[in-house]
């Protein structure tokens, strides 16, 4: 089969387009013809060798983290799917390769697919989906009624997340350019800031959670300021915490060394009252699955910004690197 593999870790580097094995599975797995793959940010970290620490990968390797496509081979042991099954999956950490006509999936990482939306649709939600589930749903438990800062609000994450916030009853506010203002605000942002020209930390005061995105030092900080008492940050950018590496299963230096890298920040949060959170998701098929129902309702639709042949992986993963792209990338591989 055909697949994008990186060759070694490189920012430099792009991702080569070469003949590899067909994947074998095993009895707990099932072969999956990929007919769409996301695109996200993670697939460009991962290259670069970001998070080799505690995420190795033996080059060479074939790169990509979400997936639609159809069952064609199922494992002896499973029992929650059948060839011909359409599905779709954030996979698993130690188990990417989406960038590929083919992939083995672990049975308890798949979810089937919406009917209601396409493959290129489908593919589009996983990793952004399950993402802003586990901010808001597992580790901020948002309510009706409490406000919500969701930052980058027209990004992949942004649109998903502004979307279940407001479906859980809250208060929305994020940030935008003034072009895509009228986007942000169909999805349902009651407040939308202008970060071009707006200060988000001189306007918003007494939120309950901020889903944190942006790299800069001075934004998290900031973003812990507009915290409410006892009011959550939840980072995907970092720093890394103690909390986190105990529970991948890192062994004590890395818990240590992560200790260092987010001192200064959760003790900040500390001092404020307020409670810092790093998120890396994890696949999650059952999760997935209660998506897919508020997909299949109309609650939550997929935006995506552009689709790409399949031999344009590379200028995908440079225009989701670019930051320009409203909502998600993908890429059509049958």
């Amino acid at each position: 089969m055909k697949a994008f593999i990186v060759k070694k870790y490189s920012k430099k580097e792009k991702l080569q387009l070469t003949q590899v094995a067909d994947p074998n599975i095993t009895e707990n797995q099932v072969l999956v013809q990929i007919h769409s793959a996301g695109v996200n940010l993670l697939d460009s970290l991962i290259r670069n060798g970001n998070f080799k620490l505690f995420l190795p990968y033996k080059a060479p390797f074939i790169n990509g983290h979400d997936m639609a496509g159809v069952i064609t081979k199922v494992g002896a042991k499973v029992s929650k799917f059948k060839v011909g099954d359409e599905v779709y999956s954030r996979v698993g950490d130690h188990r990417i390769g989406t960038f590929a006509e083919q992939i083995a999936v672990n049975e308890g990482d798949l979810a089937l697919k919406p009917k209601n939306i396409t493959m290129d649709e489908a593919a589009s939600i996983p990793l952004v989906g399950l993402t802003v589930w586990q901010a808001l749903v597992e580790i901020a438990n948002l309510k009706k009624g409490q406000k919500v800062f969701i930052q980058a609000g027209s990004g992949g994450v942004g649109t998903f997340a502004i979307q279940l916030a407001k479906h859980l009853g809250a208060f929305v506010a994020t940030t935008t350019s003034s072009a895509n203002t009228a986007l942000v605000k169909s999805l349902g942002a009651d407040l939308v800031i202008d970060y071009k020209t707006q200060d988000f930390a001189a306007i918003l005061k007494d939120y309950d959670v901020v889903l944190h995105s942006n790299r800069e030092a001075k934004i998290l900080e900031d973003s812990l300021k507009i915290l409410k008492p006892r009011g959550t940050v939840v980072s995907l950018t970092g720093p890394p915490t103690p909390e986190f590496a105990k529970e991948i299963g890192l062994a004590w230096p890395f818990r240590i060394l992560m200790g260092l890298l987010s001192r200064s920040v959760r003790g900040k949060a500390k001092k404020l009252g307020v409670n810092f959170n790093f998120l890396f998701m994890r696949a999650e098929g059952s999760q997935l699955q209660q998506i897919t129902q508020l997909i299949e309702s109309g609650i939550i639709k997929p935006v995506i910004d552009r689709a790409f042949p399949f031999e344009q992986t590379n200028d995908a993963m440079t225009y989701v690197e670019s930051g320009r792209a409203k909502g998600k990338v993908v890429i059509k591989i049958k």
